[in-house]
């Protein structure tokens, strides 16, 4: 939005909020046939080719159109849903019960480095600027259609699930692989078996606890975490959101040995911590404020410092949450993972796309009361079920401290 807002050419109408409105909306409905998509073409392709849609959206930036900008947006919420399936699927399928803990964790970290690299950049190279030029625009979105199609080209390094068979077993693989063809290219079939699983899914009392936790996740992360970008660009730091958190943690998980509840509980408390500062450190109506600022005066002198501790509390407790949850749907479901993620994205784009619109209303203070209402109890939610996969876990005779 920032970028657009800076756009010389009077003939681009476009809106970055319309546009993630929908992206979220096409991605919440396309998280119901993702993971037949999955199935039918595997994970591997599926990944390969949201990942050429992602790199169209993004080079729209370089010389922008509304109607390429918005059919983009179309475009890039289906191969959203279909990315985040495959990518679930990608990492339960190369894990086991000792590795989908570490698994997620560098996963997440290298997530959220991008945030934090791509963000260094722009805050360098835009530092004291008011205004973005059409050549520090087209050089910015140039690299990054660049990079975004060389980390698409890397997918196809990913090892398939076939690659991890000794080589006896080869031919006989082969062999299903034949048989099967038929079924693998019937879509009505497989729409059938993973909507109707995706269903059943659900309804399951697993599924239904971790809703409120991926809910959380879903209305922090795409509608307060933005709402708070918005708020350091009232301090005059509108670019550099530090996530490094974010990253440091994922990476830091791996080695976790007290399983996923402790994990959580940080993320709440930092989280907690965070919600606080930033209630005394911003005025009120600072989310609904008009771009050049507010006569509302905050709780205290509002102070960049703060503003970037909070930012790296925030990312913090980002991954805590979805490493976690990451993690246990691909402990709990690693026999048919993809239907488990279409679930878990679906639930999250849902609340993002709520949040996103109640944003743009709601006070500050009434935005963080609906954070500690829905973390308190999605962090209830996640205890009861981890505490429950440990009893499962105990039952098979396996040490709690693997997963």
């Amino acid at each position: 939005q920032t970028v657009i807002t800076n756009l010389n050419n009077t003939d681009f109408h476009g809106s970055g909020y319309t546009s993630m409105s929908i992206i979220y909306g096409v991605f919440s409905a396309s998280n119901l046939i993702s993971p037949s998509v999955v199935a039918i073409v595997g994970p591997q392709l599926s990944m390969v080719v949201s990942g050429i849609f992602y790199s169209l959206y993004i080079a729209i930036f370089i010389q922008p159109a509304t109607w390429a900008f918005y059919t983009a947006s179309v475009f890039i919420g289906i191969a959203a849903a279909v990315l985040w399936t495959a990518q679930g699927n990608c990492l339960t399928v190369n894990s086991d019960e000792n590795t989908i803990g570490r698994n997620s964790g560098v996963f997440w970290a290298l997530l959220q480095s991008s945030l934090f690299f791509g963000n260094l950049y722009i805050y360098f190279a835009w530092q004291g600027k008011t205004h973005i030029s059409e050549s520090d625009r087209r050089t910015v979105f140039i690299a990054l259609t660049v990079i975004s199609l060389v980390g698409t080209v890397l997918f196809f390094l990913i090892r398939k699930q076939e690659d991890t068979k000794a080589p006896g077993e080869e031919d006989s693989a082969n062999e299903i692989l034949g048989e099967t063809s038929v079924i693998r290219n019937s879509i009505n079939f497989h729409y059938y078996v993973f909507t109707e699983k995706s269903i059943k899914l659900s309804f399951t009392k697993e599924i239904m606890l971790l809703s409120v936790t991926t809910a959380y996740t879903g209305m922090k992360q795409a509608g307060f975490w933005f709402c708070s970008l918005n708020l350091q660009f009232r301090l005059n730091d509108p670019i550099f959101s530090i996530r490094i958190g974010g990253g440091v943690f994922g990476l830091l998980s791996k080695n976790n040995r007290f399983g996923r509840n402790p994990v959580v509980m940080l993320g709440i408390v930092v989280h907690f911590i965070a919600f606080y500062l930033i209630f005394f450190n911003m005025p009120n109506d600072a989310p609904i404020a008009p771009m050049k600022g507010t006569d509302d005066v905050a709780y205290m002198i509002p102070s960049k410092e703060v503003a970037m501790f909070c930012s790296f509390l925030l990312g913090l407790g980002d991954s805590c949450f979805n490493t976690q949850l990451l993690s246990i749907l691909g402990f709990l479901y690693s026999e048919d993972s993809a239907p488990a993620f279409a679930i878990f994205k679906f639930v999250q784009s849902i609340c993002a796309a709520i949040a996103y619109f109640y944003s743009n209303y709601f006070l500050l203070q009434w935005q963080l009361l609906i954070m500690v209402i829905v973390g308190f109890f999605g962090t209830i939610t996640f205890f009861t079920v981890e505490w429950e996969a440990a009893a499962a876990l105990a039952a098979r005779g396996s040490d709690y401290s693997s997963i």
